[in-house]
């Protein structure tokens, strides 16, 4: 009988490494952009719409710098000393939820670091994903780390906690997501660098799609032009156009064997709109590509 312990696994945030480079294709200059601020220690901001690479990006990032820091300190043991720690980021976010808390333990009470502090302990990138999501007095406690001083202070304990020498925070949001109570205070956001994304081009596109669904040439081309289109549709009622990401599920259904119309409708046309109206143009477009 298989044991529940081997059914999945479970890292301590200091020791979760990437271990197999992260495929990602660069679209303009933002390896170079991410290496000069990761040596400067400059804080970065990732800003771009909805599956367009940004969380894949931090990923190949915190893989490329591991393996550069590897090199350097001659660790032949082969562990990457770059952890990667990403922290979803919601409205119920609380300043306690990233620094940490006491708890109890039995007739005991023992303080629990939180995983914003034990990046900072372990030397690691810390991305907050959709930091526009957390409260705005959640995301102040981030300022310090952000200059000269790149200290964490921890007001329940006291302390002030120095960040190790390889520390660096990286937030993104989405642009397209933004309004009056849901946006960066200007005190925030004159802290750090600020990337854009965007959906890649239609051929690099095209090369992305293929290598990740393991489609062939034509449909991963017929696929980029399928996302091209839709997102014209902006200006036509969607809100949001299709993301490579929903793209790359399309082109897992067709290698698993479903029609491409199917799955096109259901990884594209019905994930990003209810509108009727919007959906039966995309319906047009996706019969159009795929005769």
């Amino acid at each position: 009988m298989t044991s529940t312990q081997s059914l999945y696994k479970s890292y301590i945030i200091e020791e979760y490494h990437l271990n197999e480079e992260p495929y990602y294709v660069p679209l303009a200059d933002e390896v170079e952009l991410f290496e000069a601020a990761y040596h400067q220690r400059l804080p970065l901001i990732f800003k771009g719409p909805t599956g367009c690479g940004k969380t894949r990006f931090v990923e190949y990032m915190s893989y490329k710098l591991g393996v550069e820091l590897t090199k350097v300190t001659k660790d032949t043991e082969g562990g990457l000393n770059m952890p990667l720690v990403t922290i979803a980021c919601h409205e119920d976010l609380t300043a306690s939820d990233l620094v940490g808390r006491y708890l109890l333990e039995g007739d005991q009470t023992v303080w629990l670091d939180g995983p914003l502090t034990r990046a900072v302990k372990a030397g690691g990138i810390c991305y907050l994903d959709e930091i526009v999501e957390a409260r705005k007095d959640t995301t102040v406690l981030i300022h310090p780390l952000t200059d000269h001083r790149r200290i964490l202070p921890v007001e329940k304990k006291g302390e002030l906690l120095e960040a190790a020498e390889g520390f660096l925070l990286v937030l993104s949001y989405n642009p397209g997501y933004q309004s009056a109570l849901k946006d960066l205070k200007h005190s925030t956001r004159q802290r750090f660098i600020s990337i854009e994304f965007d959906y890649p081009s239609r051929d690099k596109e095209a090369e992305i799609i293929q290598h990740e669904a393991g489609v062939d040439d034509d449909v991963a081309d017929q696929l980029a032009t399928l996302g091209e289109k839709v997102r014209n549709l902006k200006e036509h009622g969607l809100e949001e156009g299709a993301s490579t990401r929903l793209l790359i599920y399309a082109g897992k259904l067709i290698s698993q064997g479903i029609p491409a119309r199917r799955a096109c409708q259901v990884s594209v046309n019905w994930a990003v709109t209810d509108d009727v109206a919007v959906q039966n143009s995309i319906t047009e477009l996706i019969n159009t590509i795929f005769e």
